[in-house]
C-alpha cells in the first residue's frame, strides 16, 4: 500500500473519509461532504449512534452527490485530547475498513480541529504512520486465498493544507515503520526458514545502511568461553552464532555506546525439559528479541540517528537429542561463573548470559537494555497488554517507561531484590537456572543480573506476552507485534538526539 500527501480536494474515485469531532461537530471537509449529498451526511448521523468519537466510523455507501464508492465518517474525539497514538489508530482503523470493504483506493481529509495540539501535519503523519503498521500482512507462502479475504487497498492519499510538511514528518516515521516490518517478518517466519545461521544473514543485511556487522561461530564462542550459550544449541544440528551489530551516527565516534542485546531463540522446544506438544508451533517466535535487536539497529541506521549504538544477539535452536544438554549438567560462563541447568527449557537466561557478558567486555556500553521473550510467568503476571520491566537503575527505568507510553508500547516494572536472589543459590554451582514455583519472571531476571558489572546501568525486557498478538488491533493485525522496536528508537531519541 503507498501513502501519499496531497493538497485538499474532493477525490472523483474510490472510498472518501472525512473527519467528525466528539458531539457530532463536522470538519470543513465534512461540512462540504454534507452540502454536497444535499444533508445524507445529516441522514446517516440521525439514524445511526456514531457520537464523534475517536474510534467509531460510520460509512454511508455510494453517496449521491459525489463520485465516490463510500464515504466514511471519521471520528476525531474531543481535539484537546487527541494525542499522536489515537491519530495513528485511526489511520489503522481507515486502511482496515477500506480493506475490509474492497476498495483499491481511499482519501481522507485533514484538518488540525481547533483546541488541538497537534498540527494538521502531524495529525496527517501520524495516520499515515498508523495505516502503514495496520496493512502489514505475512502471506508470502499462501498459494490459494477466497479474493474477498485479499488484502485490495493499493493507495491512500491524505489531503491536507500542507502536503510538504506532512511528508517531511513522516519521512523519519516511515522508517521506523520499515524496520517494524522487517521485525515482524523475521518473528513470523517459520523454524526451518529462521535458525542462527540464516537470522544471521539477515542481520548481516544491515551492512547496506552502514552497519558494522560481525559473527562468531561456535569454535570462536567456546575460545571465548561462552560455554552458557554452547550448552543450550549443543542438542542441534544447527551451529549457534553471535552477532554483534555497530552503529557509529554520534558525532564523538569514542563516545560510549548504548547497547541492546537480545535473546534469539529461533526455536524451543525445551530440550530435554521438553514442552507439551500442543501450542509448541509457537515456539518459532522464541527469538522475538534478537529480531527487535536488529529492527531497532535498522531503525538507527536508516534514519542516520546521531548516536553510537551496539546490537548483540544470542542465536541458538533448543533440540533434544544425544547430545542435549542434560537436566543436572554444570556449565562455565564466559563471565566464570558456573551454572548449574535445573531445567534445560529454561535456555534463555543462559544464553544471554554470555551475550550480555560479551557486550559489556568488548563494547564498555553507557547503559545495557535487553530484550528476550523469557518467561510464561510474566504472561501470568501482566497478561498481554505489558512487557515486565527489570533494572537495577531507577532513572533508566523512568525513562524506558516514558518511551513505552510515547509509542503505545508499555512497560511495568518489577521488582528485584536480594531476597529473590537467594532462590538461585545453587549447593553444586555458583547458581542455578531457575529458582522454584513462585517469581519466575524475578528469578530469571535476577539470574541475568549476576552478568552486569558493577557500575552498568541495566533494563531487563521481559516481552513473552507481547511479542505476538492472538487478534487484530488497531495497527497490529494478529500476529508479530515488533514489539520493543518503536520504544527503543524512542527512547534513543529521546535520550540521545533530542538533548
Amino acid at each position: 500500500m503507498k501513502v501519499t500527501f496531497a493538497k485538499p480536494e474532493t477525490p472523483s474515485q474510490g472510498a472518501y473519509a472525512v473527519g467528525v469531532q466528539e458531539g457530532r461537530k463536522l470538519s470543513a471537509a465534512a461540512a462540504q461532504a454534507e452540502k454536497a449529498t444535499k444533508g445524507a451526511v445529516a441522514r446517516a448521523l440521525n439514524a445511526s449512534r456514531f457520537k464523534g468519537g475517536k474510534d467509531e466510523q460510520l460509512i454511508v455507501l455510494a453517496p449521491q452527490g459525489l463520485d465516490v464508492s463510500r464515504l466514511i465518517l471519521v471520528g476525531f474525539g474531543n481535539p484537546a485530547k487527541l494525542t499522536a497514538l489515537d491519530c495513528e489508530a485511526i489511520g489503522g482503523r481507515l486502511v482496515a475498513a477500506l480493506n475490509h470493504a474492497g476498495d483499491r483506493e481511499g482519501t481522507i481529509a485533514i484538518e488540525s480541529p481547533a483546541g488541538s495540539t497537534l498540527s494538521e501535519a502531524e495529525i496527517a503523519a501520524r495516520i499515515a504512520m498508523g495505516a502503514r503498521l495496520r496493512a502489514y500482512r505475512f502471506d508470502k507462502y499462501r498459494t490459494k486465498e477466497k479474493p474477498e479475504h485479499k488484502p485490495t487497498l493499493k493507495k491512500l492519499t491524505i489531503t491536507l493544507g500542507d502536503p510538504h510538511a506532512a511528508k517531511k514528518l513522516f519521512d523519519p516515521l516511515d522508517k521506523v515503520v520499515d524496520s517494524v516490518i522487517v521485525t515482524r517478518d523475521l518473528v513470523s517466519e517459520p523454524a526451518n526458514v529462521i535458525y542462527p545461521e540464516t537470522l544471521a544473514r539477515e542481520a548481516g543485511e544491515l551492512t547496506s545502511l552502514g552497519v558494522k556487522v560481525s559473527v562468531l561461530g561456535e569454535k570462536e564462542m567456546k575460545r571465548l568461553g561462552m560455554g552458557a550459550l554452547l550448552g543450550v544449541g549443543q542438542g542441534s544440528e544447527r551451529e549457534s552464532q553471535l552477532v554483534t551489530m555497530q552503529w557509529n551516527g554520534a558525532g564523538d565516534s569514542k563516545a560510549k555506546p548504548v547497547c541492546f542485546v537480545g535473546k534469539g531463540v529461533t526455536f524451543d522446544t525445551g530440550g530435554i525439559s521438553i514442552k507439551p506438544a500442543a501450542g509448541m508451533e509457537d515456539m518459532k517466535w522464541d527469538m522475538g528479541g534478537s529480531a527487535v535487536v536488529i529492527g531497532v539497529m535498522r531503525a538507527l541506521a536508516a534514519r542516520k540517528a546521531k548516536v553510537n549504538a551496539v546490537g548483540v544477539i544470542g542465536l541458538v535452536e533448543n533440540m533434544p537429542s544425544g547430545n542435549a544438554q542434560r537436566p543436572g549438567d554444570i556449565v562455565t560462563s564466559m563471565s566464570g561463573q558456573t551454572i548449574e541447568v535445573l531445567n534445560t527449557d529454561a535456555e534463555g537466561r543462559l544464553v544471554l548470559a554470555d551475550a550480555l557478558w560479551y557486550a559489556q567486555e568488548n563494547f564498555g556500553p553507557s547503559l545495557i537494555v535487553d530484550l528476550a521473550t523469557l518467561t510464561g510467568a510474566i504472561m501470568v503476571a501482566l497478561g498481554t497488554e505489558h512487557a515486565g520491566l527489570f533494572s537495577n537503575d531507577d532513572a533508566l527505568s523512568e525513562k524506558l517507561t516514558a518511551a513505552g507510553k510515547a509509542t503505545g508500547e508499555l512497560l511495568w516494572r518489577m521488582p528485584l531484590a536480594p531476597a529473590y536472589d537467594r532462590l538461585i543459590d545453587s549447593p553444586a554451582a555458583d547458581m542455578k537456572n531457575i529458582g522454584g514455583r513462585y517469581g519466575g519472571s524475578i528469578t530469571a531476571a535476577q539470574f541475568l543480573q549476576r552478568f552486569i558489572q558493577k557500575g552498568t546501568p541495566w533494563a531487563h525486557l521481559d516481552i513473552a506476552g507481547v511479542t505476538w498478538s492472538d487478534k487484530d488491533k488497531p495497527t497490529i493485525p494478529k500476529g508479530a507485534t515488533a514489539f520493543g522496536v518503536r520504544l527503543l528508537e524512542q527512547f534513543v531519541q529521546r535520550e540521545f538526539e533530542d538533548k
